[in-house]
């Protein structure tokens, strides 16, 4: 009789739709099971509140300035037409677009991972890198268990699929000394490609197409660590893009730059001379002083003439770099973060909740599982006996 009591019968109505009130009387006559379930699943969830890293996100909002006023009117415009413009920026222009690109690649991400920063726990600054392989940043006990139980396929198949170790080449000339101007591949190591893994969580980018602004959020294990980083990651979005975009002016300043150094010694060389030369003809006037002195004096003017339009030409060079280099405002800067992003209170909930389906979802299934396998076996067709066969065969 105690047996009939606390069979939960399946919540299915005469016509073979789903009965509420019998799902609700299932449910009520297996509390005890999901009240059990319940209680596991919320100590669960307070050992992994209490065990879990407390993480801080800072977000910076800034506005690229394009150098065309027209052309960003026109993107405006279009824009609100519903149509992309785009393609009709300048060469030195770079999309926003193509930014999350630049905050996704190796270079950047190197860079951002070897900065030193502000730990609580270490005396001097220290890169994410070498915080992440010291003794300072202990994984959870919660760490621990996601490890070995949801993580342990991959942690089986990265053990199986070790990558080999190689030595990096060394580039050099035929005199057998190094020399940078050979470029080589960016070379990644296998504890910066571990930590290349998970910073594509700490550092992302969003950008607004419609209102033309990005969002820069960076998520860090503490609130100083977090900002110096943010900064150090803006900071180097932003030099990435000027780098861009000043690349054809600069390399043109350069050249510019060479040349005026270049005709400003000879000229002065030439200046020497002439001076040298007046100086030891002084009272003497001779034919051959004369002619060495015009011929001198002849390329002096030259060179001069030269030397005055090359400082013309490197001025310009110069406010052409400036023109091209990128203004960013602001809209929201980089600040402390006072509160972590990640809530105890919402990890037990989250928890919770997630025991409680569960233990519903055992209840109903204890419910449903002798009717389905009923259904089961009334579905498979019949197979006839075998002591049967013979019988049909004499008839």
């Amino acid at each position: 009789m105690d047996e009939n009591k606390n069979q939960v019968n399946a919540p299915e109505s005469d016509e073979g739709g789903l009965d509420i009130v019998a799902l609700l009387r299932g449910l009520w006559a297996g509390r005890k099971r999901i009240i059990i379930t319940t209680v596991i699943f919320i100590a669960l969830g307070l050992v992994a509140a209490l065990t879990m890293k407390r993480t801080y996100t800072v977000s910076t909002v800034m506005v690229p300035q394009l150098s065309s006023a027209r052309s960003s009117q026109l993107s405006g415009l279009a824009a609100l037409a519903g149509f992309d413009m785009g393609s009709n920026m300048s060469a030195t222009e770079l999309s926003p677009l193509v930014y999350p690109q630049i905050v996704n690649s190796v270079p950047y991400r190197l860079e951002l991972m070897h900065t030193p920063l502000h730990y609580m726990k270490c005396d001097t600054m220290i890169s994410m890198i070498d915080y992440y392989w010291s003794d300072y940043d202990k994984p959870t006990v919660m760490d621990y268990v996601l490890k070995y139980t949801i993580g342990l396929p991959g942690l089986i198949l990265s053990s199986i699929s070790k990558p080999t170790v190689i030595e990096m080449p060394v580039s050099s000339d035929s005199t057998g000394g190094s020399t940078n101007s050979v470029p080589m591949p960016v070379w990644v190591s296998g504890r910066d490609q571990d930590m290349l893994d998970h910073f594509g969580r700490v550092v992302s980018l969003d950008v607004d197409k419609k209102e033309g602004y990005v969002t820069l959020n960076v998520t860090g294990s503490e609130p100083i660590q977090t900002a110096e980083l943010a900064m150090k990651a803006q900071q180097l979005l932003q030099d990435e893009i000027t780098r861009f975009r000043v690349e054809k002016s600069q390399s043109e300043l350069e050249y510019i730059q060479a040349r005026y150094d270049e005709i400003k010694r000879e000229s002065e060389s030439y200046q020497v001379k002439l001076a040298s030369l007046t100086d030891r003809s002084q009272g003497i006037a001779t034919r051959t002083s004369t002619l060495e002195r015009e011929r001198i004096q002849t390329k002096f003017t030259v060179t001069n003439a030269v030397f005055t339009e090359m400082a013309k030409q490197l001025e310009q060079a110069k406010m052409q770099v400036k023109k091209d280099t990128p203004v960013f405002t602001i809209l929201q800067p980089v600040t402390v973060p006072m509160k972590p992003s990640n809530s105890r209170a919402k990890t037990l909930i989250i928890w919770t909740f997630f025991g409680f389906v569960l233990g519903c979802g055992l209840v109903l299934w204890k419910g449903y599982k002798p009717k389905l396998v009923a259904k089961f076996k009334k579905a498979a067709p019949e197979t006839p006996d075998a002591t049967e066969q013979p019988a049909e065969a004499e008839s």
